[in-house]
């Protein structure tokens, strides 16, 4: 077995790029990522490539980076599509590394592109239902429902100045994952006391993170109470707490240990753990048994190292909710804290663990088939202390943590990675 290293990385801005092809996107990262690693598109010797919505509105299903890579140096390459939800990017970086780890390939590419803006916006919102288990949509939907009536209704008797909070109108026109995280968080309010005010530090915290981020999808500077005072999403989540919907891509080159010495590569980043897990029907508060508590325990294990080693991290906040709750699946935070770390700071660049220095997904963007290799791209550039103005002192180890689709009560799937320089 060898250590593999990530050598390079790219990423294309995140924003909506009608006029854009997805194989434009893809090659724009592609090509910066060969490039930063120093080689040429020619001495490519696989792809991972991660898309998820292309079938759903185009149609172009099962060879996916064959058609999106033809004409380029990469053509006649091995090639491997990977679909996994939200976490596909991830999960080709999961594959590119076990590729060579496994000493099966020397130089491989782990590429993801998305292109989700399209102007029928019914069946834009509509991509999001397959990350559902279409076949019972409806009854996991009502499960759902059921959740949030029964958080809102301990609300009402345990916290009613809270509750008496919730709006009649709950929004307007959104995707499902968004009812899917209020519901989540209605519950965790209910059950462990946190607050919208605290989603609103974490979302204000990523908005002025991606104001230095100038890939960022989104680079506007926020109060929480500008956060709290935007348009309602799905109560508690107002549209500044949310991932916007965009275009884009990133990529990452990884190699083995002799590669890196051959080239005198030293900016590569080690990659220290990687592991992959797939949700279950664990009750929502089984806590033990969530899928990131399961896959965070086995990086650490992996790595020989626990949350309080980490230095920063991007985590998956497709909402303000999602990044709250997996700062206390990770370790960063004891059940119920996870709110309270952000309003203490801790979570801001020169806190104690600066989270999503990117902006995270909320800001930087969600281009879903690239999202996890786009934290790649930020991490790999805070440990070789090339983030400028969003740099982390003396940052030298760093977690990734990305999840995808919905089954039960969490992700249908979800990736860690652990980087060390």
């Amino acid at each position: 077995m060898h250590d593999a290293w990530i050598a390079g990385v790219g990423q294309t801005v995140f924003a909506r790029h009608p006029e854009r092809s997805l194989a434009d996107l893809a090659m724009e990262a592609a090509t910066e990522a060969a490039g930063d690693a120093g080689f040429s598109l020619d001495a490519i010797d696989a792809v991972f490539f991660s898309n998820s919505t292309w079938g759903y509105f185009d149609d172009q299903h099962c060879i996916r980076a064959q058609v999106a890579l033809q004409g380029t140096p990469l053509a006649g390459r091995p090639m491997v599509n990977v679909e996994n939800a939200c976490s596909g990017a991830s999960t080709a970086l999961h594959l590119a590394r076990t590729a060579v780890a496994a000493g099966q390939y020397g130089i491989v590419l782990a590429l993801g592109a998305e292109k989700i803006f399209n102007a029928d916006t019914g069946k834009m919102f509509g991509a999001f239902l397959t990350a559902l288990d279409v076949a019972h949509a409806e009854e996991h939907l009502g499960r759902l429902i059921g959740l949030r009536q029964g958080a809102v209704a301990r609300l009402r008797e345990q916290r009613p100045e809270l509750a008496s909070r919730m709006p009649a109108d709950d929004g307007g026109q959104r995707t499902v994952f968004m009812d899917v995280y209020a519901a989540f968080a209605l519950w965790h309010m209910a059950e462990l006391g946190s607050t919208p005010e605290q989603l609103a530090v974490i979302a204000a915290k990523n908005h002025n993170h991606a104001v230095d981020n100038p890939r960022a999808q989104i680079r506007i500077p926020m109060t929480p109470e500008e956060v709290l005072e935007d348009r309602l999403v799905s109560w508690p989540l107002t549209r500044s707490m949310c991932a916007p919907i965009g275009d884009g891509a990133a990529a990452a080159i990884v190699v083995p240990d002799q590669v890196v010495r051959r080239s005198g590569n030293s900016r590569a980043v080690r990659i220290r753990a990687s592991e992959l897990r797939t949700g279950t029907n664990r009750g929502i508060d089984d806590f033990e048994g969530d899928i990131a508590v399961r896959t965070a325990r086995a990086a650490y294990e992996a790595a020989g190292l626990g949350p309080d080693d980490l230095h920063v991290a991007e985590i998956h906040d497709a909402t303000a909710f999602g990044e709250l709750h997996q700062a206390e699946a990770l370790g960063f935070a004891p059940p119920g804290e996870g709110g309270v770390f952000a309003m203490e700071g801790h979570s801001t660049i020169g806190g104690r663990l600066p989270i999503n220095t990117s902006g995270g997904l909320e800001c930087r963007g969600h281009p879903i088939g690239a999202s996890g290799l786009a934290q790649i791209h930020e991490l790999v550039l805070q440990l070789r202390g090339e983030a400028g103005s969003r740099q982390v002192e003396g940052a030298r180890l760093a977690l990734a943590e990305n999840g995808g689709g919905n089954i039960g009560n969490e992700e249908a799937t979800l990736v860690i990675h652990i980087l060390e320089r």
